[in-house]
């Protein structure tokens, strides 16, 4: 990584605050029922998190900002994309519920780990972690597709792909807890 005195405002950078900048608009595209711009606005901002980590890898210009703010842009997305979907009825309101509580598990883990041990514990994904995302990503996709009426999807597909993030999204959340207590008995003085 780049150290501090480096500069922080590099290209993978400002494409992260580029995808964090989309979340507004895409919202607001959602509120207002055009699905078909919100489509290409979340694309846009899916295609801008795998560039930007693929850049800054390629150009060995990573920072410790950027190892922040990159998953943090990612959960504001998604989890916003949730929220947004299950208050217009678009996905069940359980899997928005199961994504929300996830995510602050795994955030408050994070910081209490800070707190408790005096150091933040590593939050490598995990291959549950990997699958949830993609498998999260691919659900609001699907839904977004076929409320814009790019893709016919009958309700049992959709049905499927709700069920599968949501067993998706409680497996990673209780192997992240497992990971961290393992962590906390590991890190902290006997």
């Amino acid at each position: 990584m780049t150290s501090n005195g480096e500069r922080m405002l590099n290209v993978p950078n400002t494409l992260t605050l580029f995808r964090i900048l989309c979340v507004p608009v895409f919202l607001s595209l959602l509120a207002e029922g055009d699905y078909s711009l919100a489509v290409v606005v979340f694309l846009v901002a899916g295609i801008t998190d795998g560039v930007d980590g693929m850049i800054a890898r390629l150009t060995d210009t990573r920072t410790e900002l950027g190892a922040h703010l990159d998953p943090a842009a990612d959960k504001l997305l998604l989890v916003s994309s949730y929220i947004t979907l299950a208050i217009l009825g678009d996905i069940p309101v359980q899997l928005m519920i199961l994504v929300i509580v996830r995510d602050t598990v795994i955030l408050g883990g994070f910081l209490l780990s800070g707190a408790m041990v005096g150091s933040y514990m590593e939050m490598a994904p995990s291959i549950w972690g990997k699958t949830t995302t993609f498998l999260q990503i691919l659900t609001v996709t699907m839904v977004l597709l076929a409320r814009a009426q790019w893709l016919p999807l009958d309700g049992g597909i959709l049905l499927t792909a709700f069920a599968l993030t949501g067993v998706a999204t409680i497996v990673s959340g209780v192997d992240y807890v497992a990971r961290g207590i393992r962590w906390y008995q590991a890190a902290s003085p006997e």
